[in-house]
């Protein structure tokens, strides 16, 4: 059976080890890998092949960590990304479940992230919100715990604030199909999309008046 003779560090990858067996070059591994390995070890076919179908899941969990870093992302989201990737289905499971145990990858906490961000920055309806959660993969079950606190009239107003402001020179038929439309592009209802509509008119007119008071 071949013998380790010697395991060194990469110079371009640092994370990457190259193994020689018998004195020659055999494969690289991740180093957490090869840090497994002991000098005089030796080793058989059926151990190397799982040490390298073991650096293939490791590489693909290290590429899925700094996918991760960017923002959260839903199991759907990993699994489609990996697929990319051209990933083979048992890799990309085992990637998933070792996320999975370790929290990195919750569908439930990522549908919470996703509607709490677009509640700070770009307030969405319900509707709306169901619709990228369900483009991500999520489960009903998960999207409506996740939208269960959402105050619609409240994140409309907000929508609307700015919008409501640039379109304040218009004439009242105007504002109201500009407003109306806008609102109703992020997902608002109509009902909600009319009292904010006029809530923001009735602002216009009583600035209006005072102006020319």
């Amino acid at each position: 059976m071949p013998q380790v003779t010697a395991i060194k560090a990469q110079q371009r990858r640092r994370d990457r080890a190259n193994v020689y067996l018998d004195g020659e070059y055999a494969f690289s591994l991740q180093k957490v890998l090869a840090a497994q390995l002991a000098l005089g070890q030796t080793l058989t076919p059926q151990e190397i092949a799982t040490l390298q179908a073991q650096d293939v899941a490791e590489r693909a969990y290290e590429r899925t960590l700094r996918y991760l870093a960017y923002r959260p992302r839903s199991v759907q989201e990993v699994q489609r990304y990996l697929e990319r990737k051209e990933v083979e289905p048992d890799v990309i499971a085992q990637v998933i479940r070792r996320l999975q145990r370790v929290r990195l990858l919750d569908d439930a906490a990522f549908a919470e992230f996703w509607v709490e961000n677009r509640e700070t920055f770009r307030p969405r309806g319900a509707w709306a919100l169901r619709g990228e959660l369900r483009q991500k993969g999520v489960s009903s079950e998960v999207i409506d715990a996740a939208i269960s606190d959402l105050d619609e009239e409240e994140s409309a107003m907000r929508a609307g604030e700015q919008a409501a402001r640039r379109y304040a020179r218009l004439d009242r038929e105007t504002y109201f199909r500009r407003m109306m439309g806008f609102l109703q592009r992020r997902g608002f209802g109509y009902g909600v999309s009319r009292q904010v509509v006029e809530h923001y008119w009735g602002q216009v007119q009583a600035d209006q008046n005072g102006q020319h008071s």
